[in-house]
């Protein structure tokens, strides 16, 4: 992640020092793994403004997008402690660093494993909707299928009405 493409990002990490204790830090980390798919909603946004003191979305969006990229590197690429330290270019506080790093690593397990199950929901889903169904029905089967579900009434030569089956 210390690449050129998302080197800039790192300068928003300091705005984590604005919070309030290791926990502000934690539940920020905590709900945007719950949030990966939907995206955070209003609510959640004021409660990450109000933690780390910031006055609009301008300086917490680049931050919430860096912390996402480090989430997923982490869980994704399944990265160890000192895998996660090397994320981090030097200008990122040695104090931020181990604090992300522990809490990355508490986390691990856990989002791992509801990436593996994220995983079998969608390979379930997809294979639900590509299921066919196939069989084979003799020519008379069918025939007494359409006898049963459509019986036809006529008439003979003498006007008798009578019910013929197709």
């Amino acid at each position: 992640m210390a690449t050129g493409q998302n080197h800039g990002l790192w300068r928003h990490l300091p705005l984590l020092v604005r919070a309030n204790s290791k926990e502000s830090v934690e539940y920020i980390l905590q709900v945007l793994w719950r949030t990966r798919k939907t995206g955070l909603d209003a609510a959640d946004r004021q409660i990450f403004r109000q933690m780390l003191q910031l006055q609009n979305d301008t300086e917490l969006d680049p931050l919430l997008v860096c912390l996402r990229i480090l989430i997923r590197k982490c869980v994704y690429e399944t990265v160890n402690k000192d895998g996660i330290q090397k994320l981090f270019p030097a200008e990122v506080l040695p104090e931020l660093q181990r604090l992300l790093t522990l809490l990355l690593q508490k986390f691990h397990r856990e989002w791992h494993e509801d990436l593996r199950k994220d995983q079998l929901q969608s390979d379930a889903e997809s294979n639900l909707g590509k299921m066919d169904v196939n069989f084979q029905l003799s020519k008379d089967t069918l025939e007494t299928m359409l006898q049963s579900m459509y019986p036809v009434e006529t008439s003979d030569r003498n006007g008798t009405q009578e019910s013929n089956l197709i």
